[in-house]
Order: structure tokens, then C-alpha cells, then sequence
């Protein structure tokens, strides 16, 4: 018998294996909801003052209506954070399928497709395609190469080896941290020289003068992150 999995692995270019939890129907159909009552609070009180402009106001109404329909999850999808705030309640966000973060022509394909996934009536033919496939795409995500991913989407791919903590030189972006850390559950199944390339595209996060050996210094900016101190 076949198991049923939700992960979705994707590995960056740079070889980073990311472990995606990709978001079902009801977490999605929540987040919805909230979007939803979001845009009729921006929407009515703005339609009921255009409308005393009478068959004119009305019509800058329809135009108000398009507007923040189609392009309210592309503004939200592109701010840091790739979620609308529906999607951000409910801790969810919006990769590519690569598990980088989304491009402008995917946001805007994704949601105008949004009329096909509406098909014959209340999103059927969306939560059909989700509901028939693992990774809970619908068809706007089909044509535009995205996922809807729970936010925490990093998994170990085992324990990292021993290595004394380091501090990193600076601060370091959560994407940034999370392929650190996740390079590092890759180690032992990586030969010490593809852990030694990949650790010095990371040669930033080290600090001056502990470059000698970037992979075991990485491991110890790994080690750091993940709480040792």
C-alpha cells in the first residue's frame, strides 16, 4: 500500500534540499475567507461614496472592483513574506515550485487564472484540482509554477555533524539561515568536496579570518543558528 505524503521537496540551484509542506484545501479555503472580508471592507464604503456620482460612479466602482480583486494577492504575494493577509493568519505562503521566492509573472498568472479555477461555479474546478492532487495545486498554479506552502518549510535531512557553534559576521535573512541549516542535514550524504563548494557560496555569513576551512566553519554557523550557544 502507497502512503500518503504532503512534502514537497524542491532543491535551489545552489543544491539545498527544501522539504515543503504543501497547504491543503481548508487552510487555503480559510485564508479565502479572510481575503475575502478584507476586500468587501476596502471595497463598500469606497463604492457607496462613488455611487452618489451617480452612472459615472458606478462605472470608476466596477473599475475600483477589478482593481483590487485581480491585483490584492499579487501586491500581498510580492511584499516580503509572499502572502496575502488571509494566507499570513493561517501561516501559509506562496514559492515557486523551485521553493524560491515568486516571480512577478507568476503572481499575475496565478491569479488571473483564478477566473478558470472559479469554473462552472464557486471554484469547483480549483478545488477539484486540488483535491486530485498531492500537492494541492489548482490550476492557476499549474500554469504559473507555484505552490501554496505552509510557512515553516525547512526539514533536516538528518542531524547535522558535531562542530563548535560560530557566530556568523552578521545577520542573517531567515531564507539564508534555513538553506544553512538545511545544508548542514545534508552533509553526511555529501562528499566533503561538494559540502566544501557549497559552504563557500555561504563564505559571507563567516567571520573574517575563519575561512580555512569553510565547511566545518559553516557547521559551526549552522550549530549557532539552530540554538547552541
Amino acid at each position: 500500500m502507497t502512503l500518503l505524503d504532503t512534502r514537497y521537496v524542491a532543491e535551489t540551484p545552489e543544491g539545498i534540499g527544501l522539504s515543503l509542506r504543501p497547504a491543503g484545501v481548508m487552510p487555503r479555503l480559510y485564508a479565502f475567507v479572510i481575503d475575502f472580508g478584507i476586500r468587501l471592507v476596502l471595497f463598500a464604503p469606497l463604492a457607496r461614496l462613488l455611487a452618489t456620482l451617480g452612472e459615472f460612479g458606478w462605472g470608476l466602482a466596477l473599475l475600483l472592483y477589478f482593481a483590487i480583486d485581480w491585483f490584492y494577492a499579487v501586491l500581498f504575494e510580492l511584499l516580503p513574506g509572499a502572502a496575502t493577509p488571509g494566507k499570513r493568519a493561517v501561516g501559509l505562503r506562496v514559492v515557486m515550485d523551485s521553493g524560491l521566492p515568486i516571480t512577478p509573472a507568476a503572481s499575475l498568472t496565478r491569479n488571473l487564472l483564478r477566473a478558470a479555477d472559479f469554473l462552472p461555479f464557486f471554484y469547483a474546478a480549483g478545488a477539484l484540482s486540488m483535491l486530485l492532487r498531492p500537492d494541492f495545486k489548482r490550476l492557476g498554479d499549474l500554469a504559473a509554477g507555484t505552490l501554496v506552502v505552509h510557512r515553516h518549510v525547512v526539514s533536516l535531512h538528518g542531524a547535522p555533524p558535531a562542530a563548535a557553534p560560530l557566530a556568523p559576521a552578521a545577520d542573517l535573512a531567515p531564507r539564508a539561515q534555513a538553506a544553512i541549516v538545511a545544508w548542514a542535514g545534508r552533509v553526511p550524504r555529501l562528499t566533503p568536496a561538494r559540502a566544501d563548494e557549497l559552504a563557500e557560496l555561504a563564505s559571507a555569513a563567516l567571520p573574517a579570518g575563519a575561512r580555512r576551512d569553510p565547511g566545518k566553519e559553516l557547521l559551526g554557523v549552522a550549530h549557532w543558528l539552530i540554538g547552541e550557544r
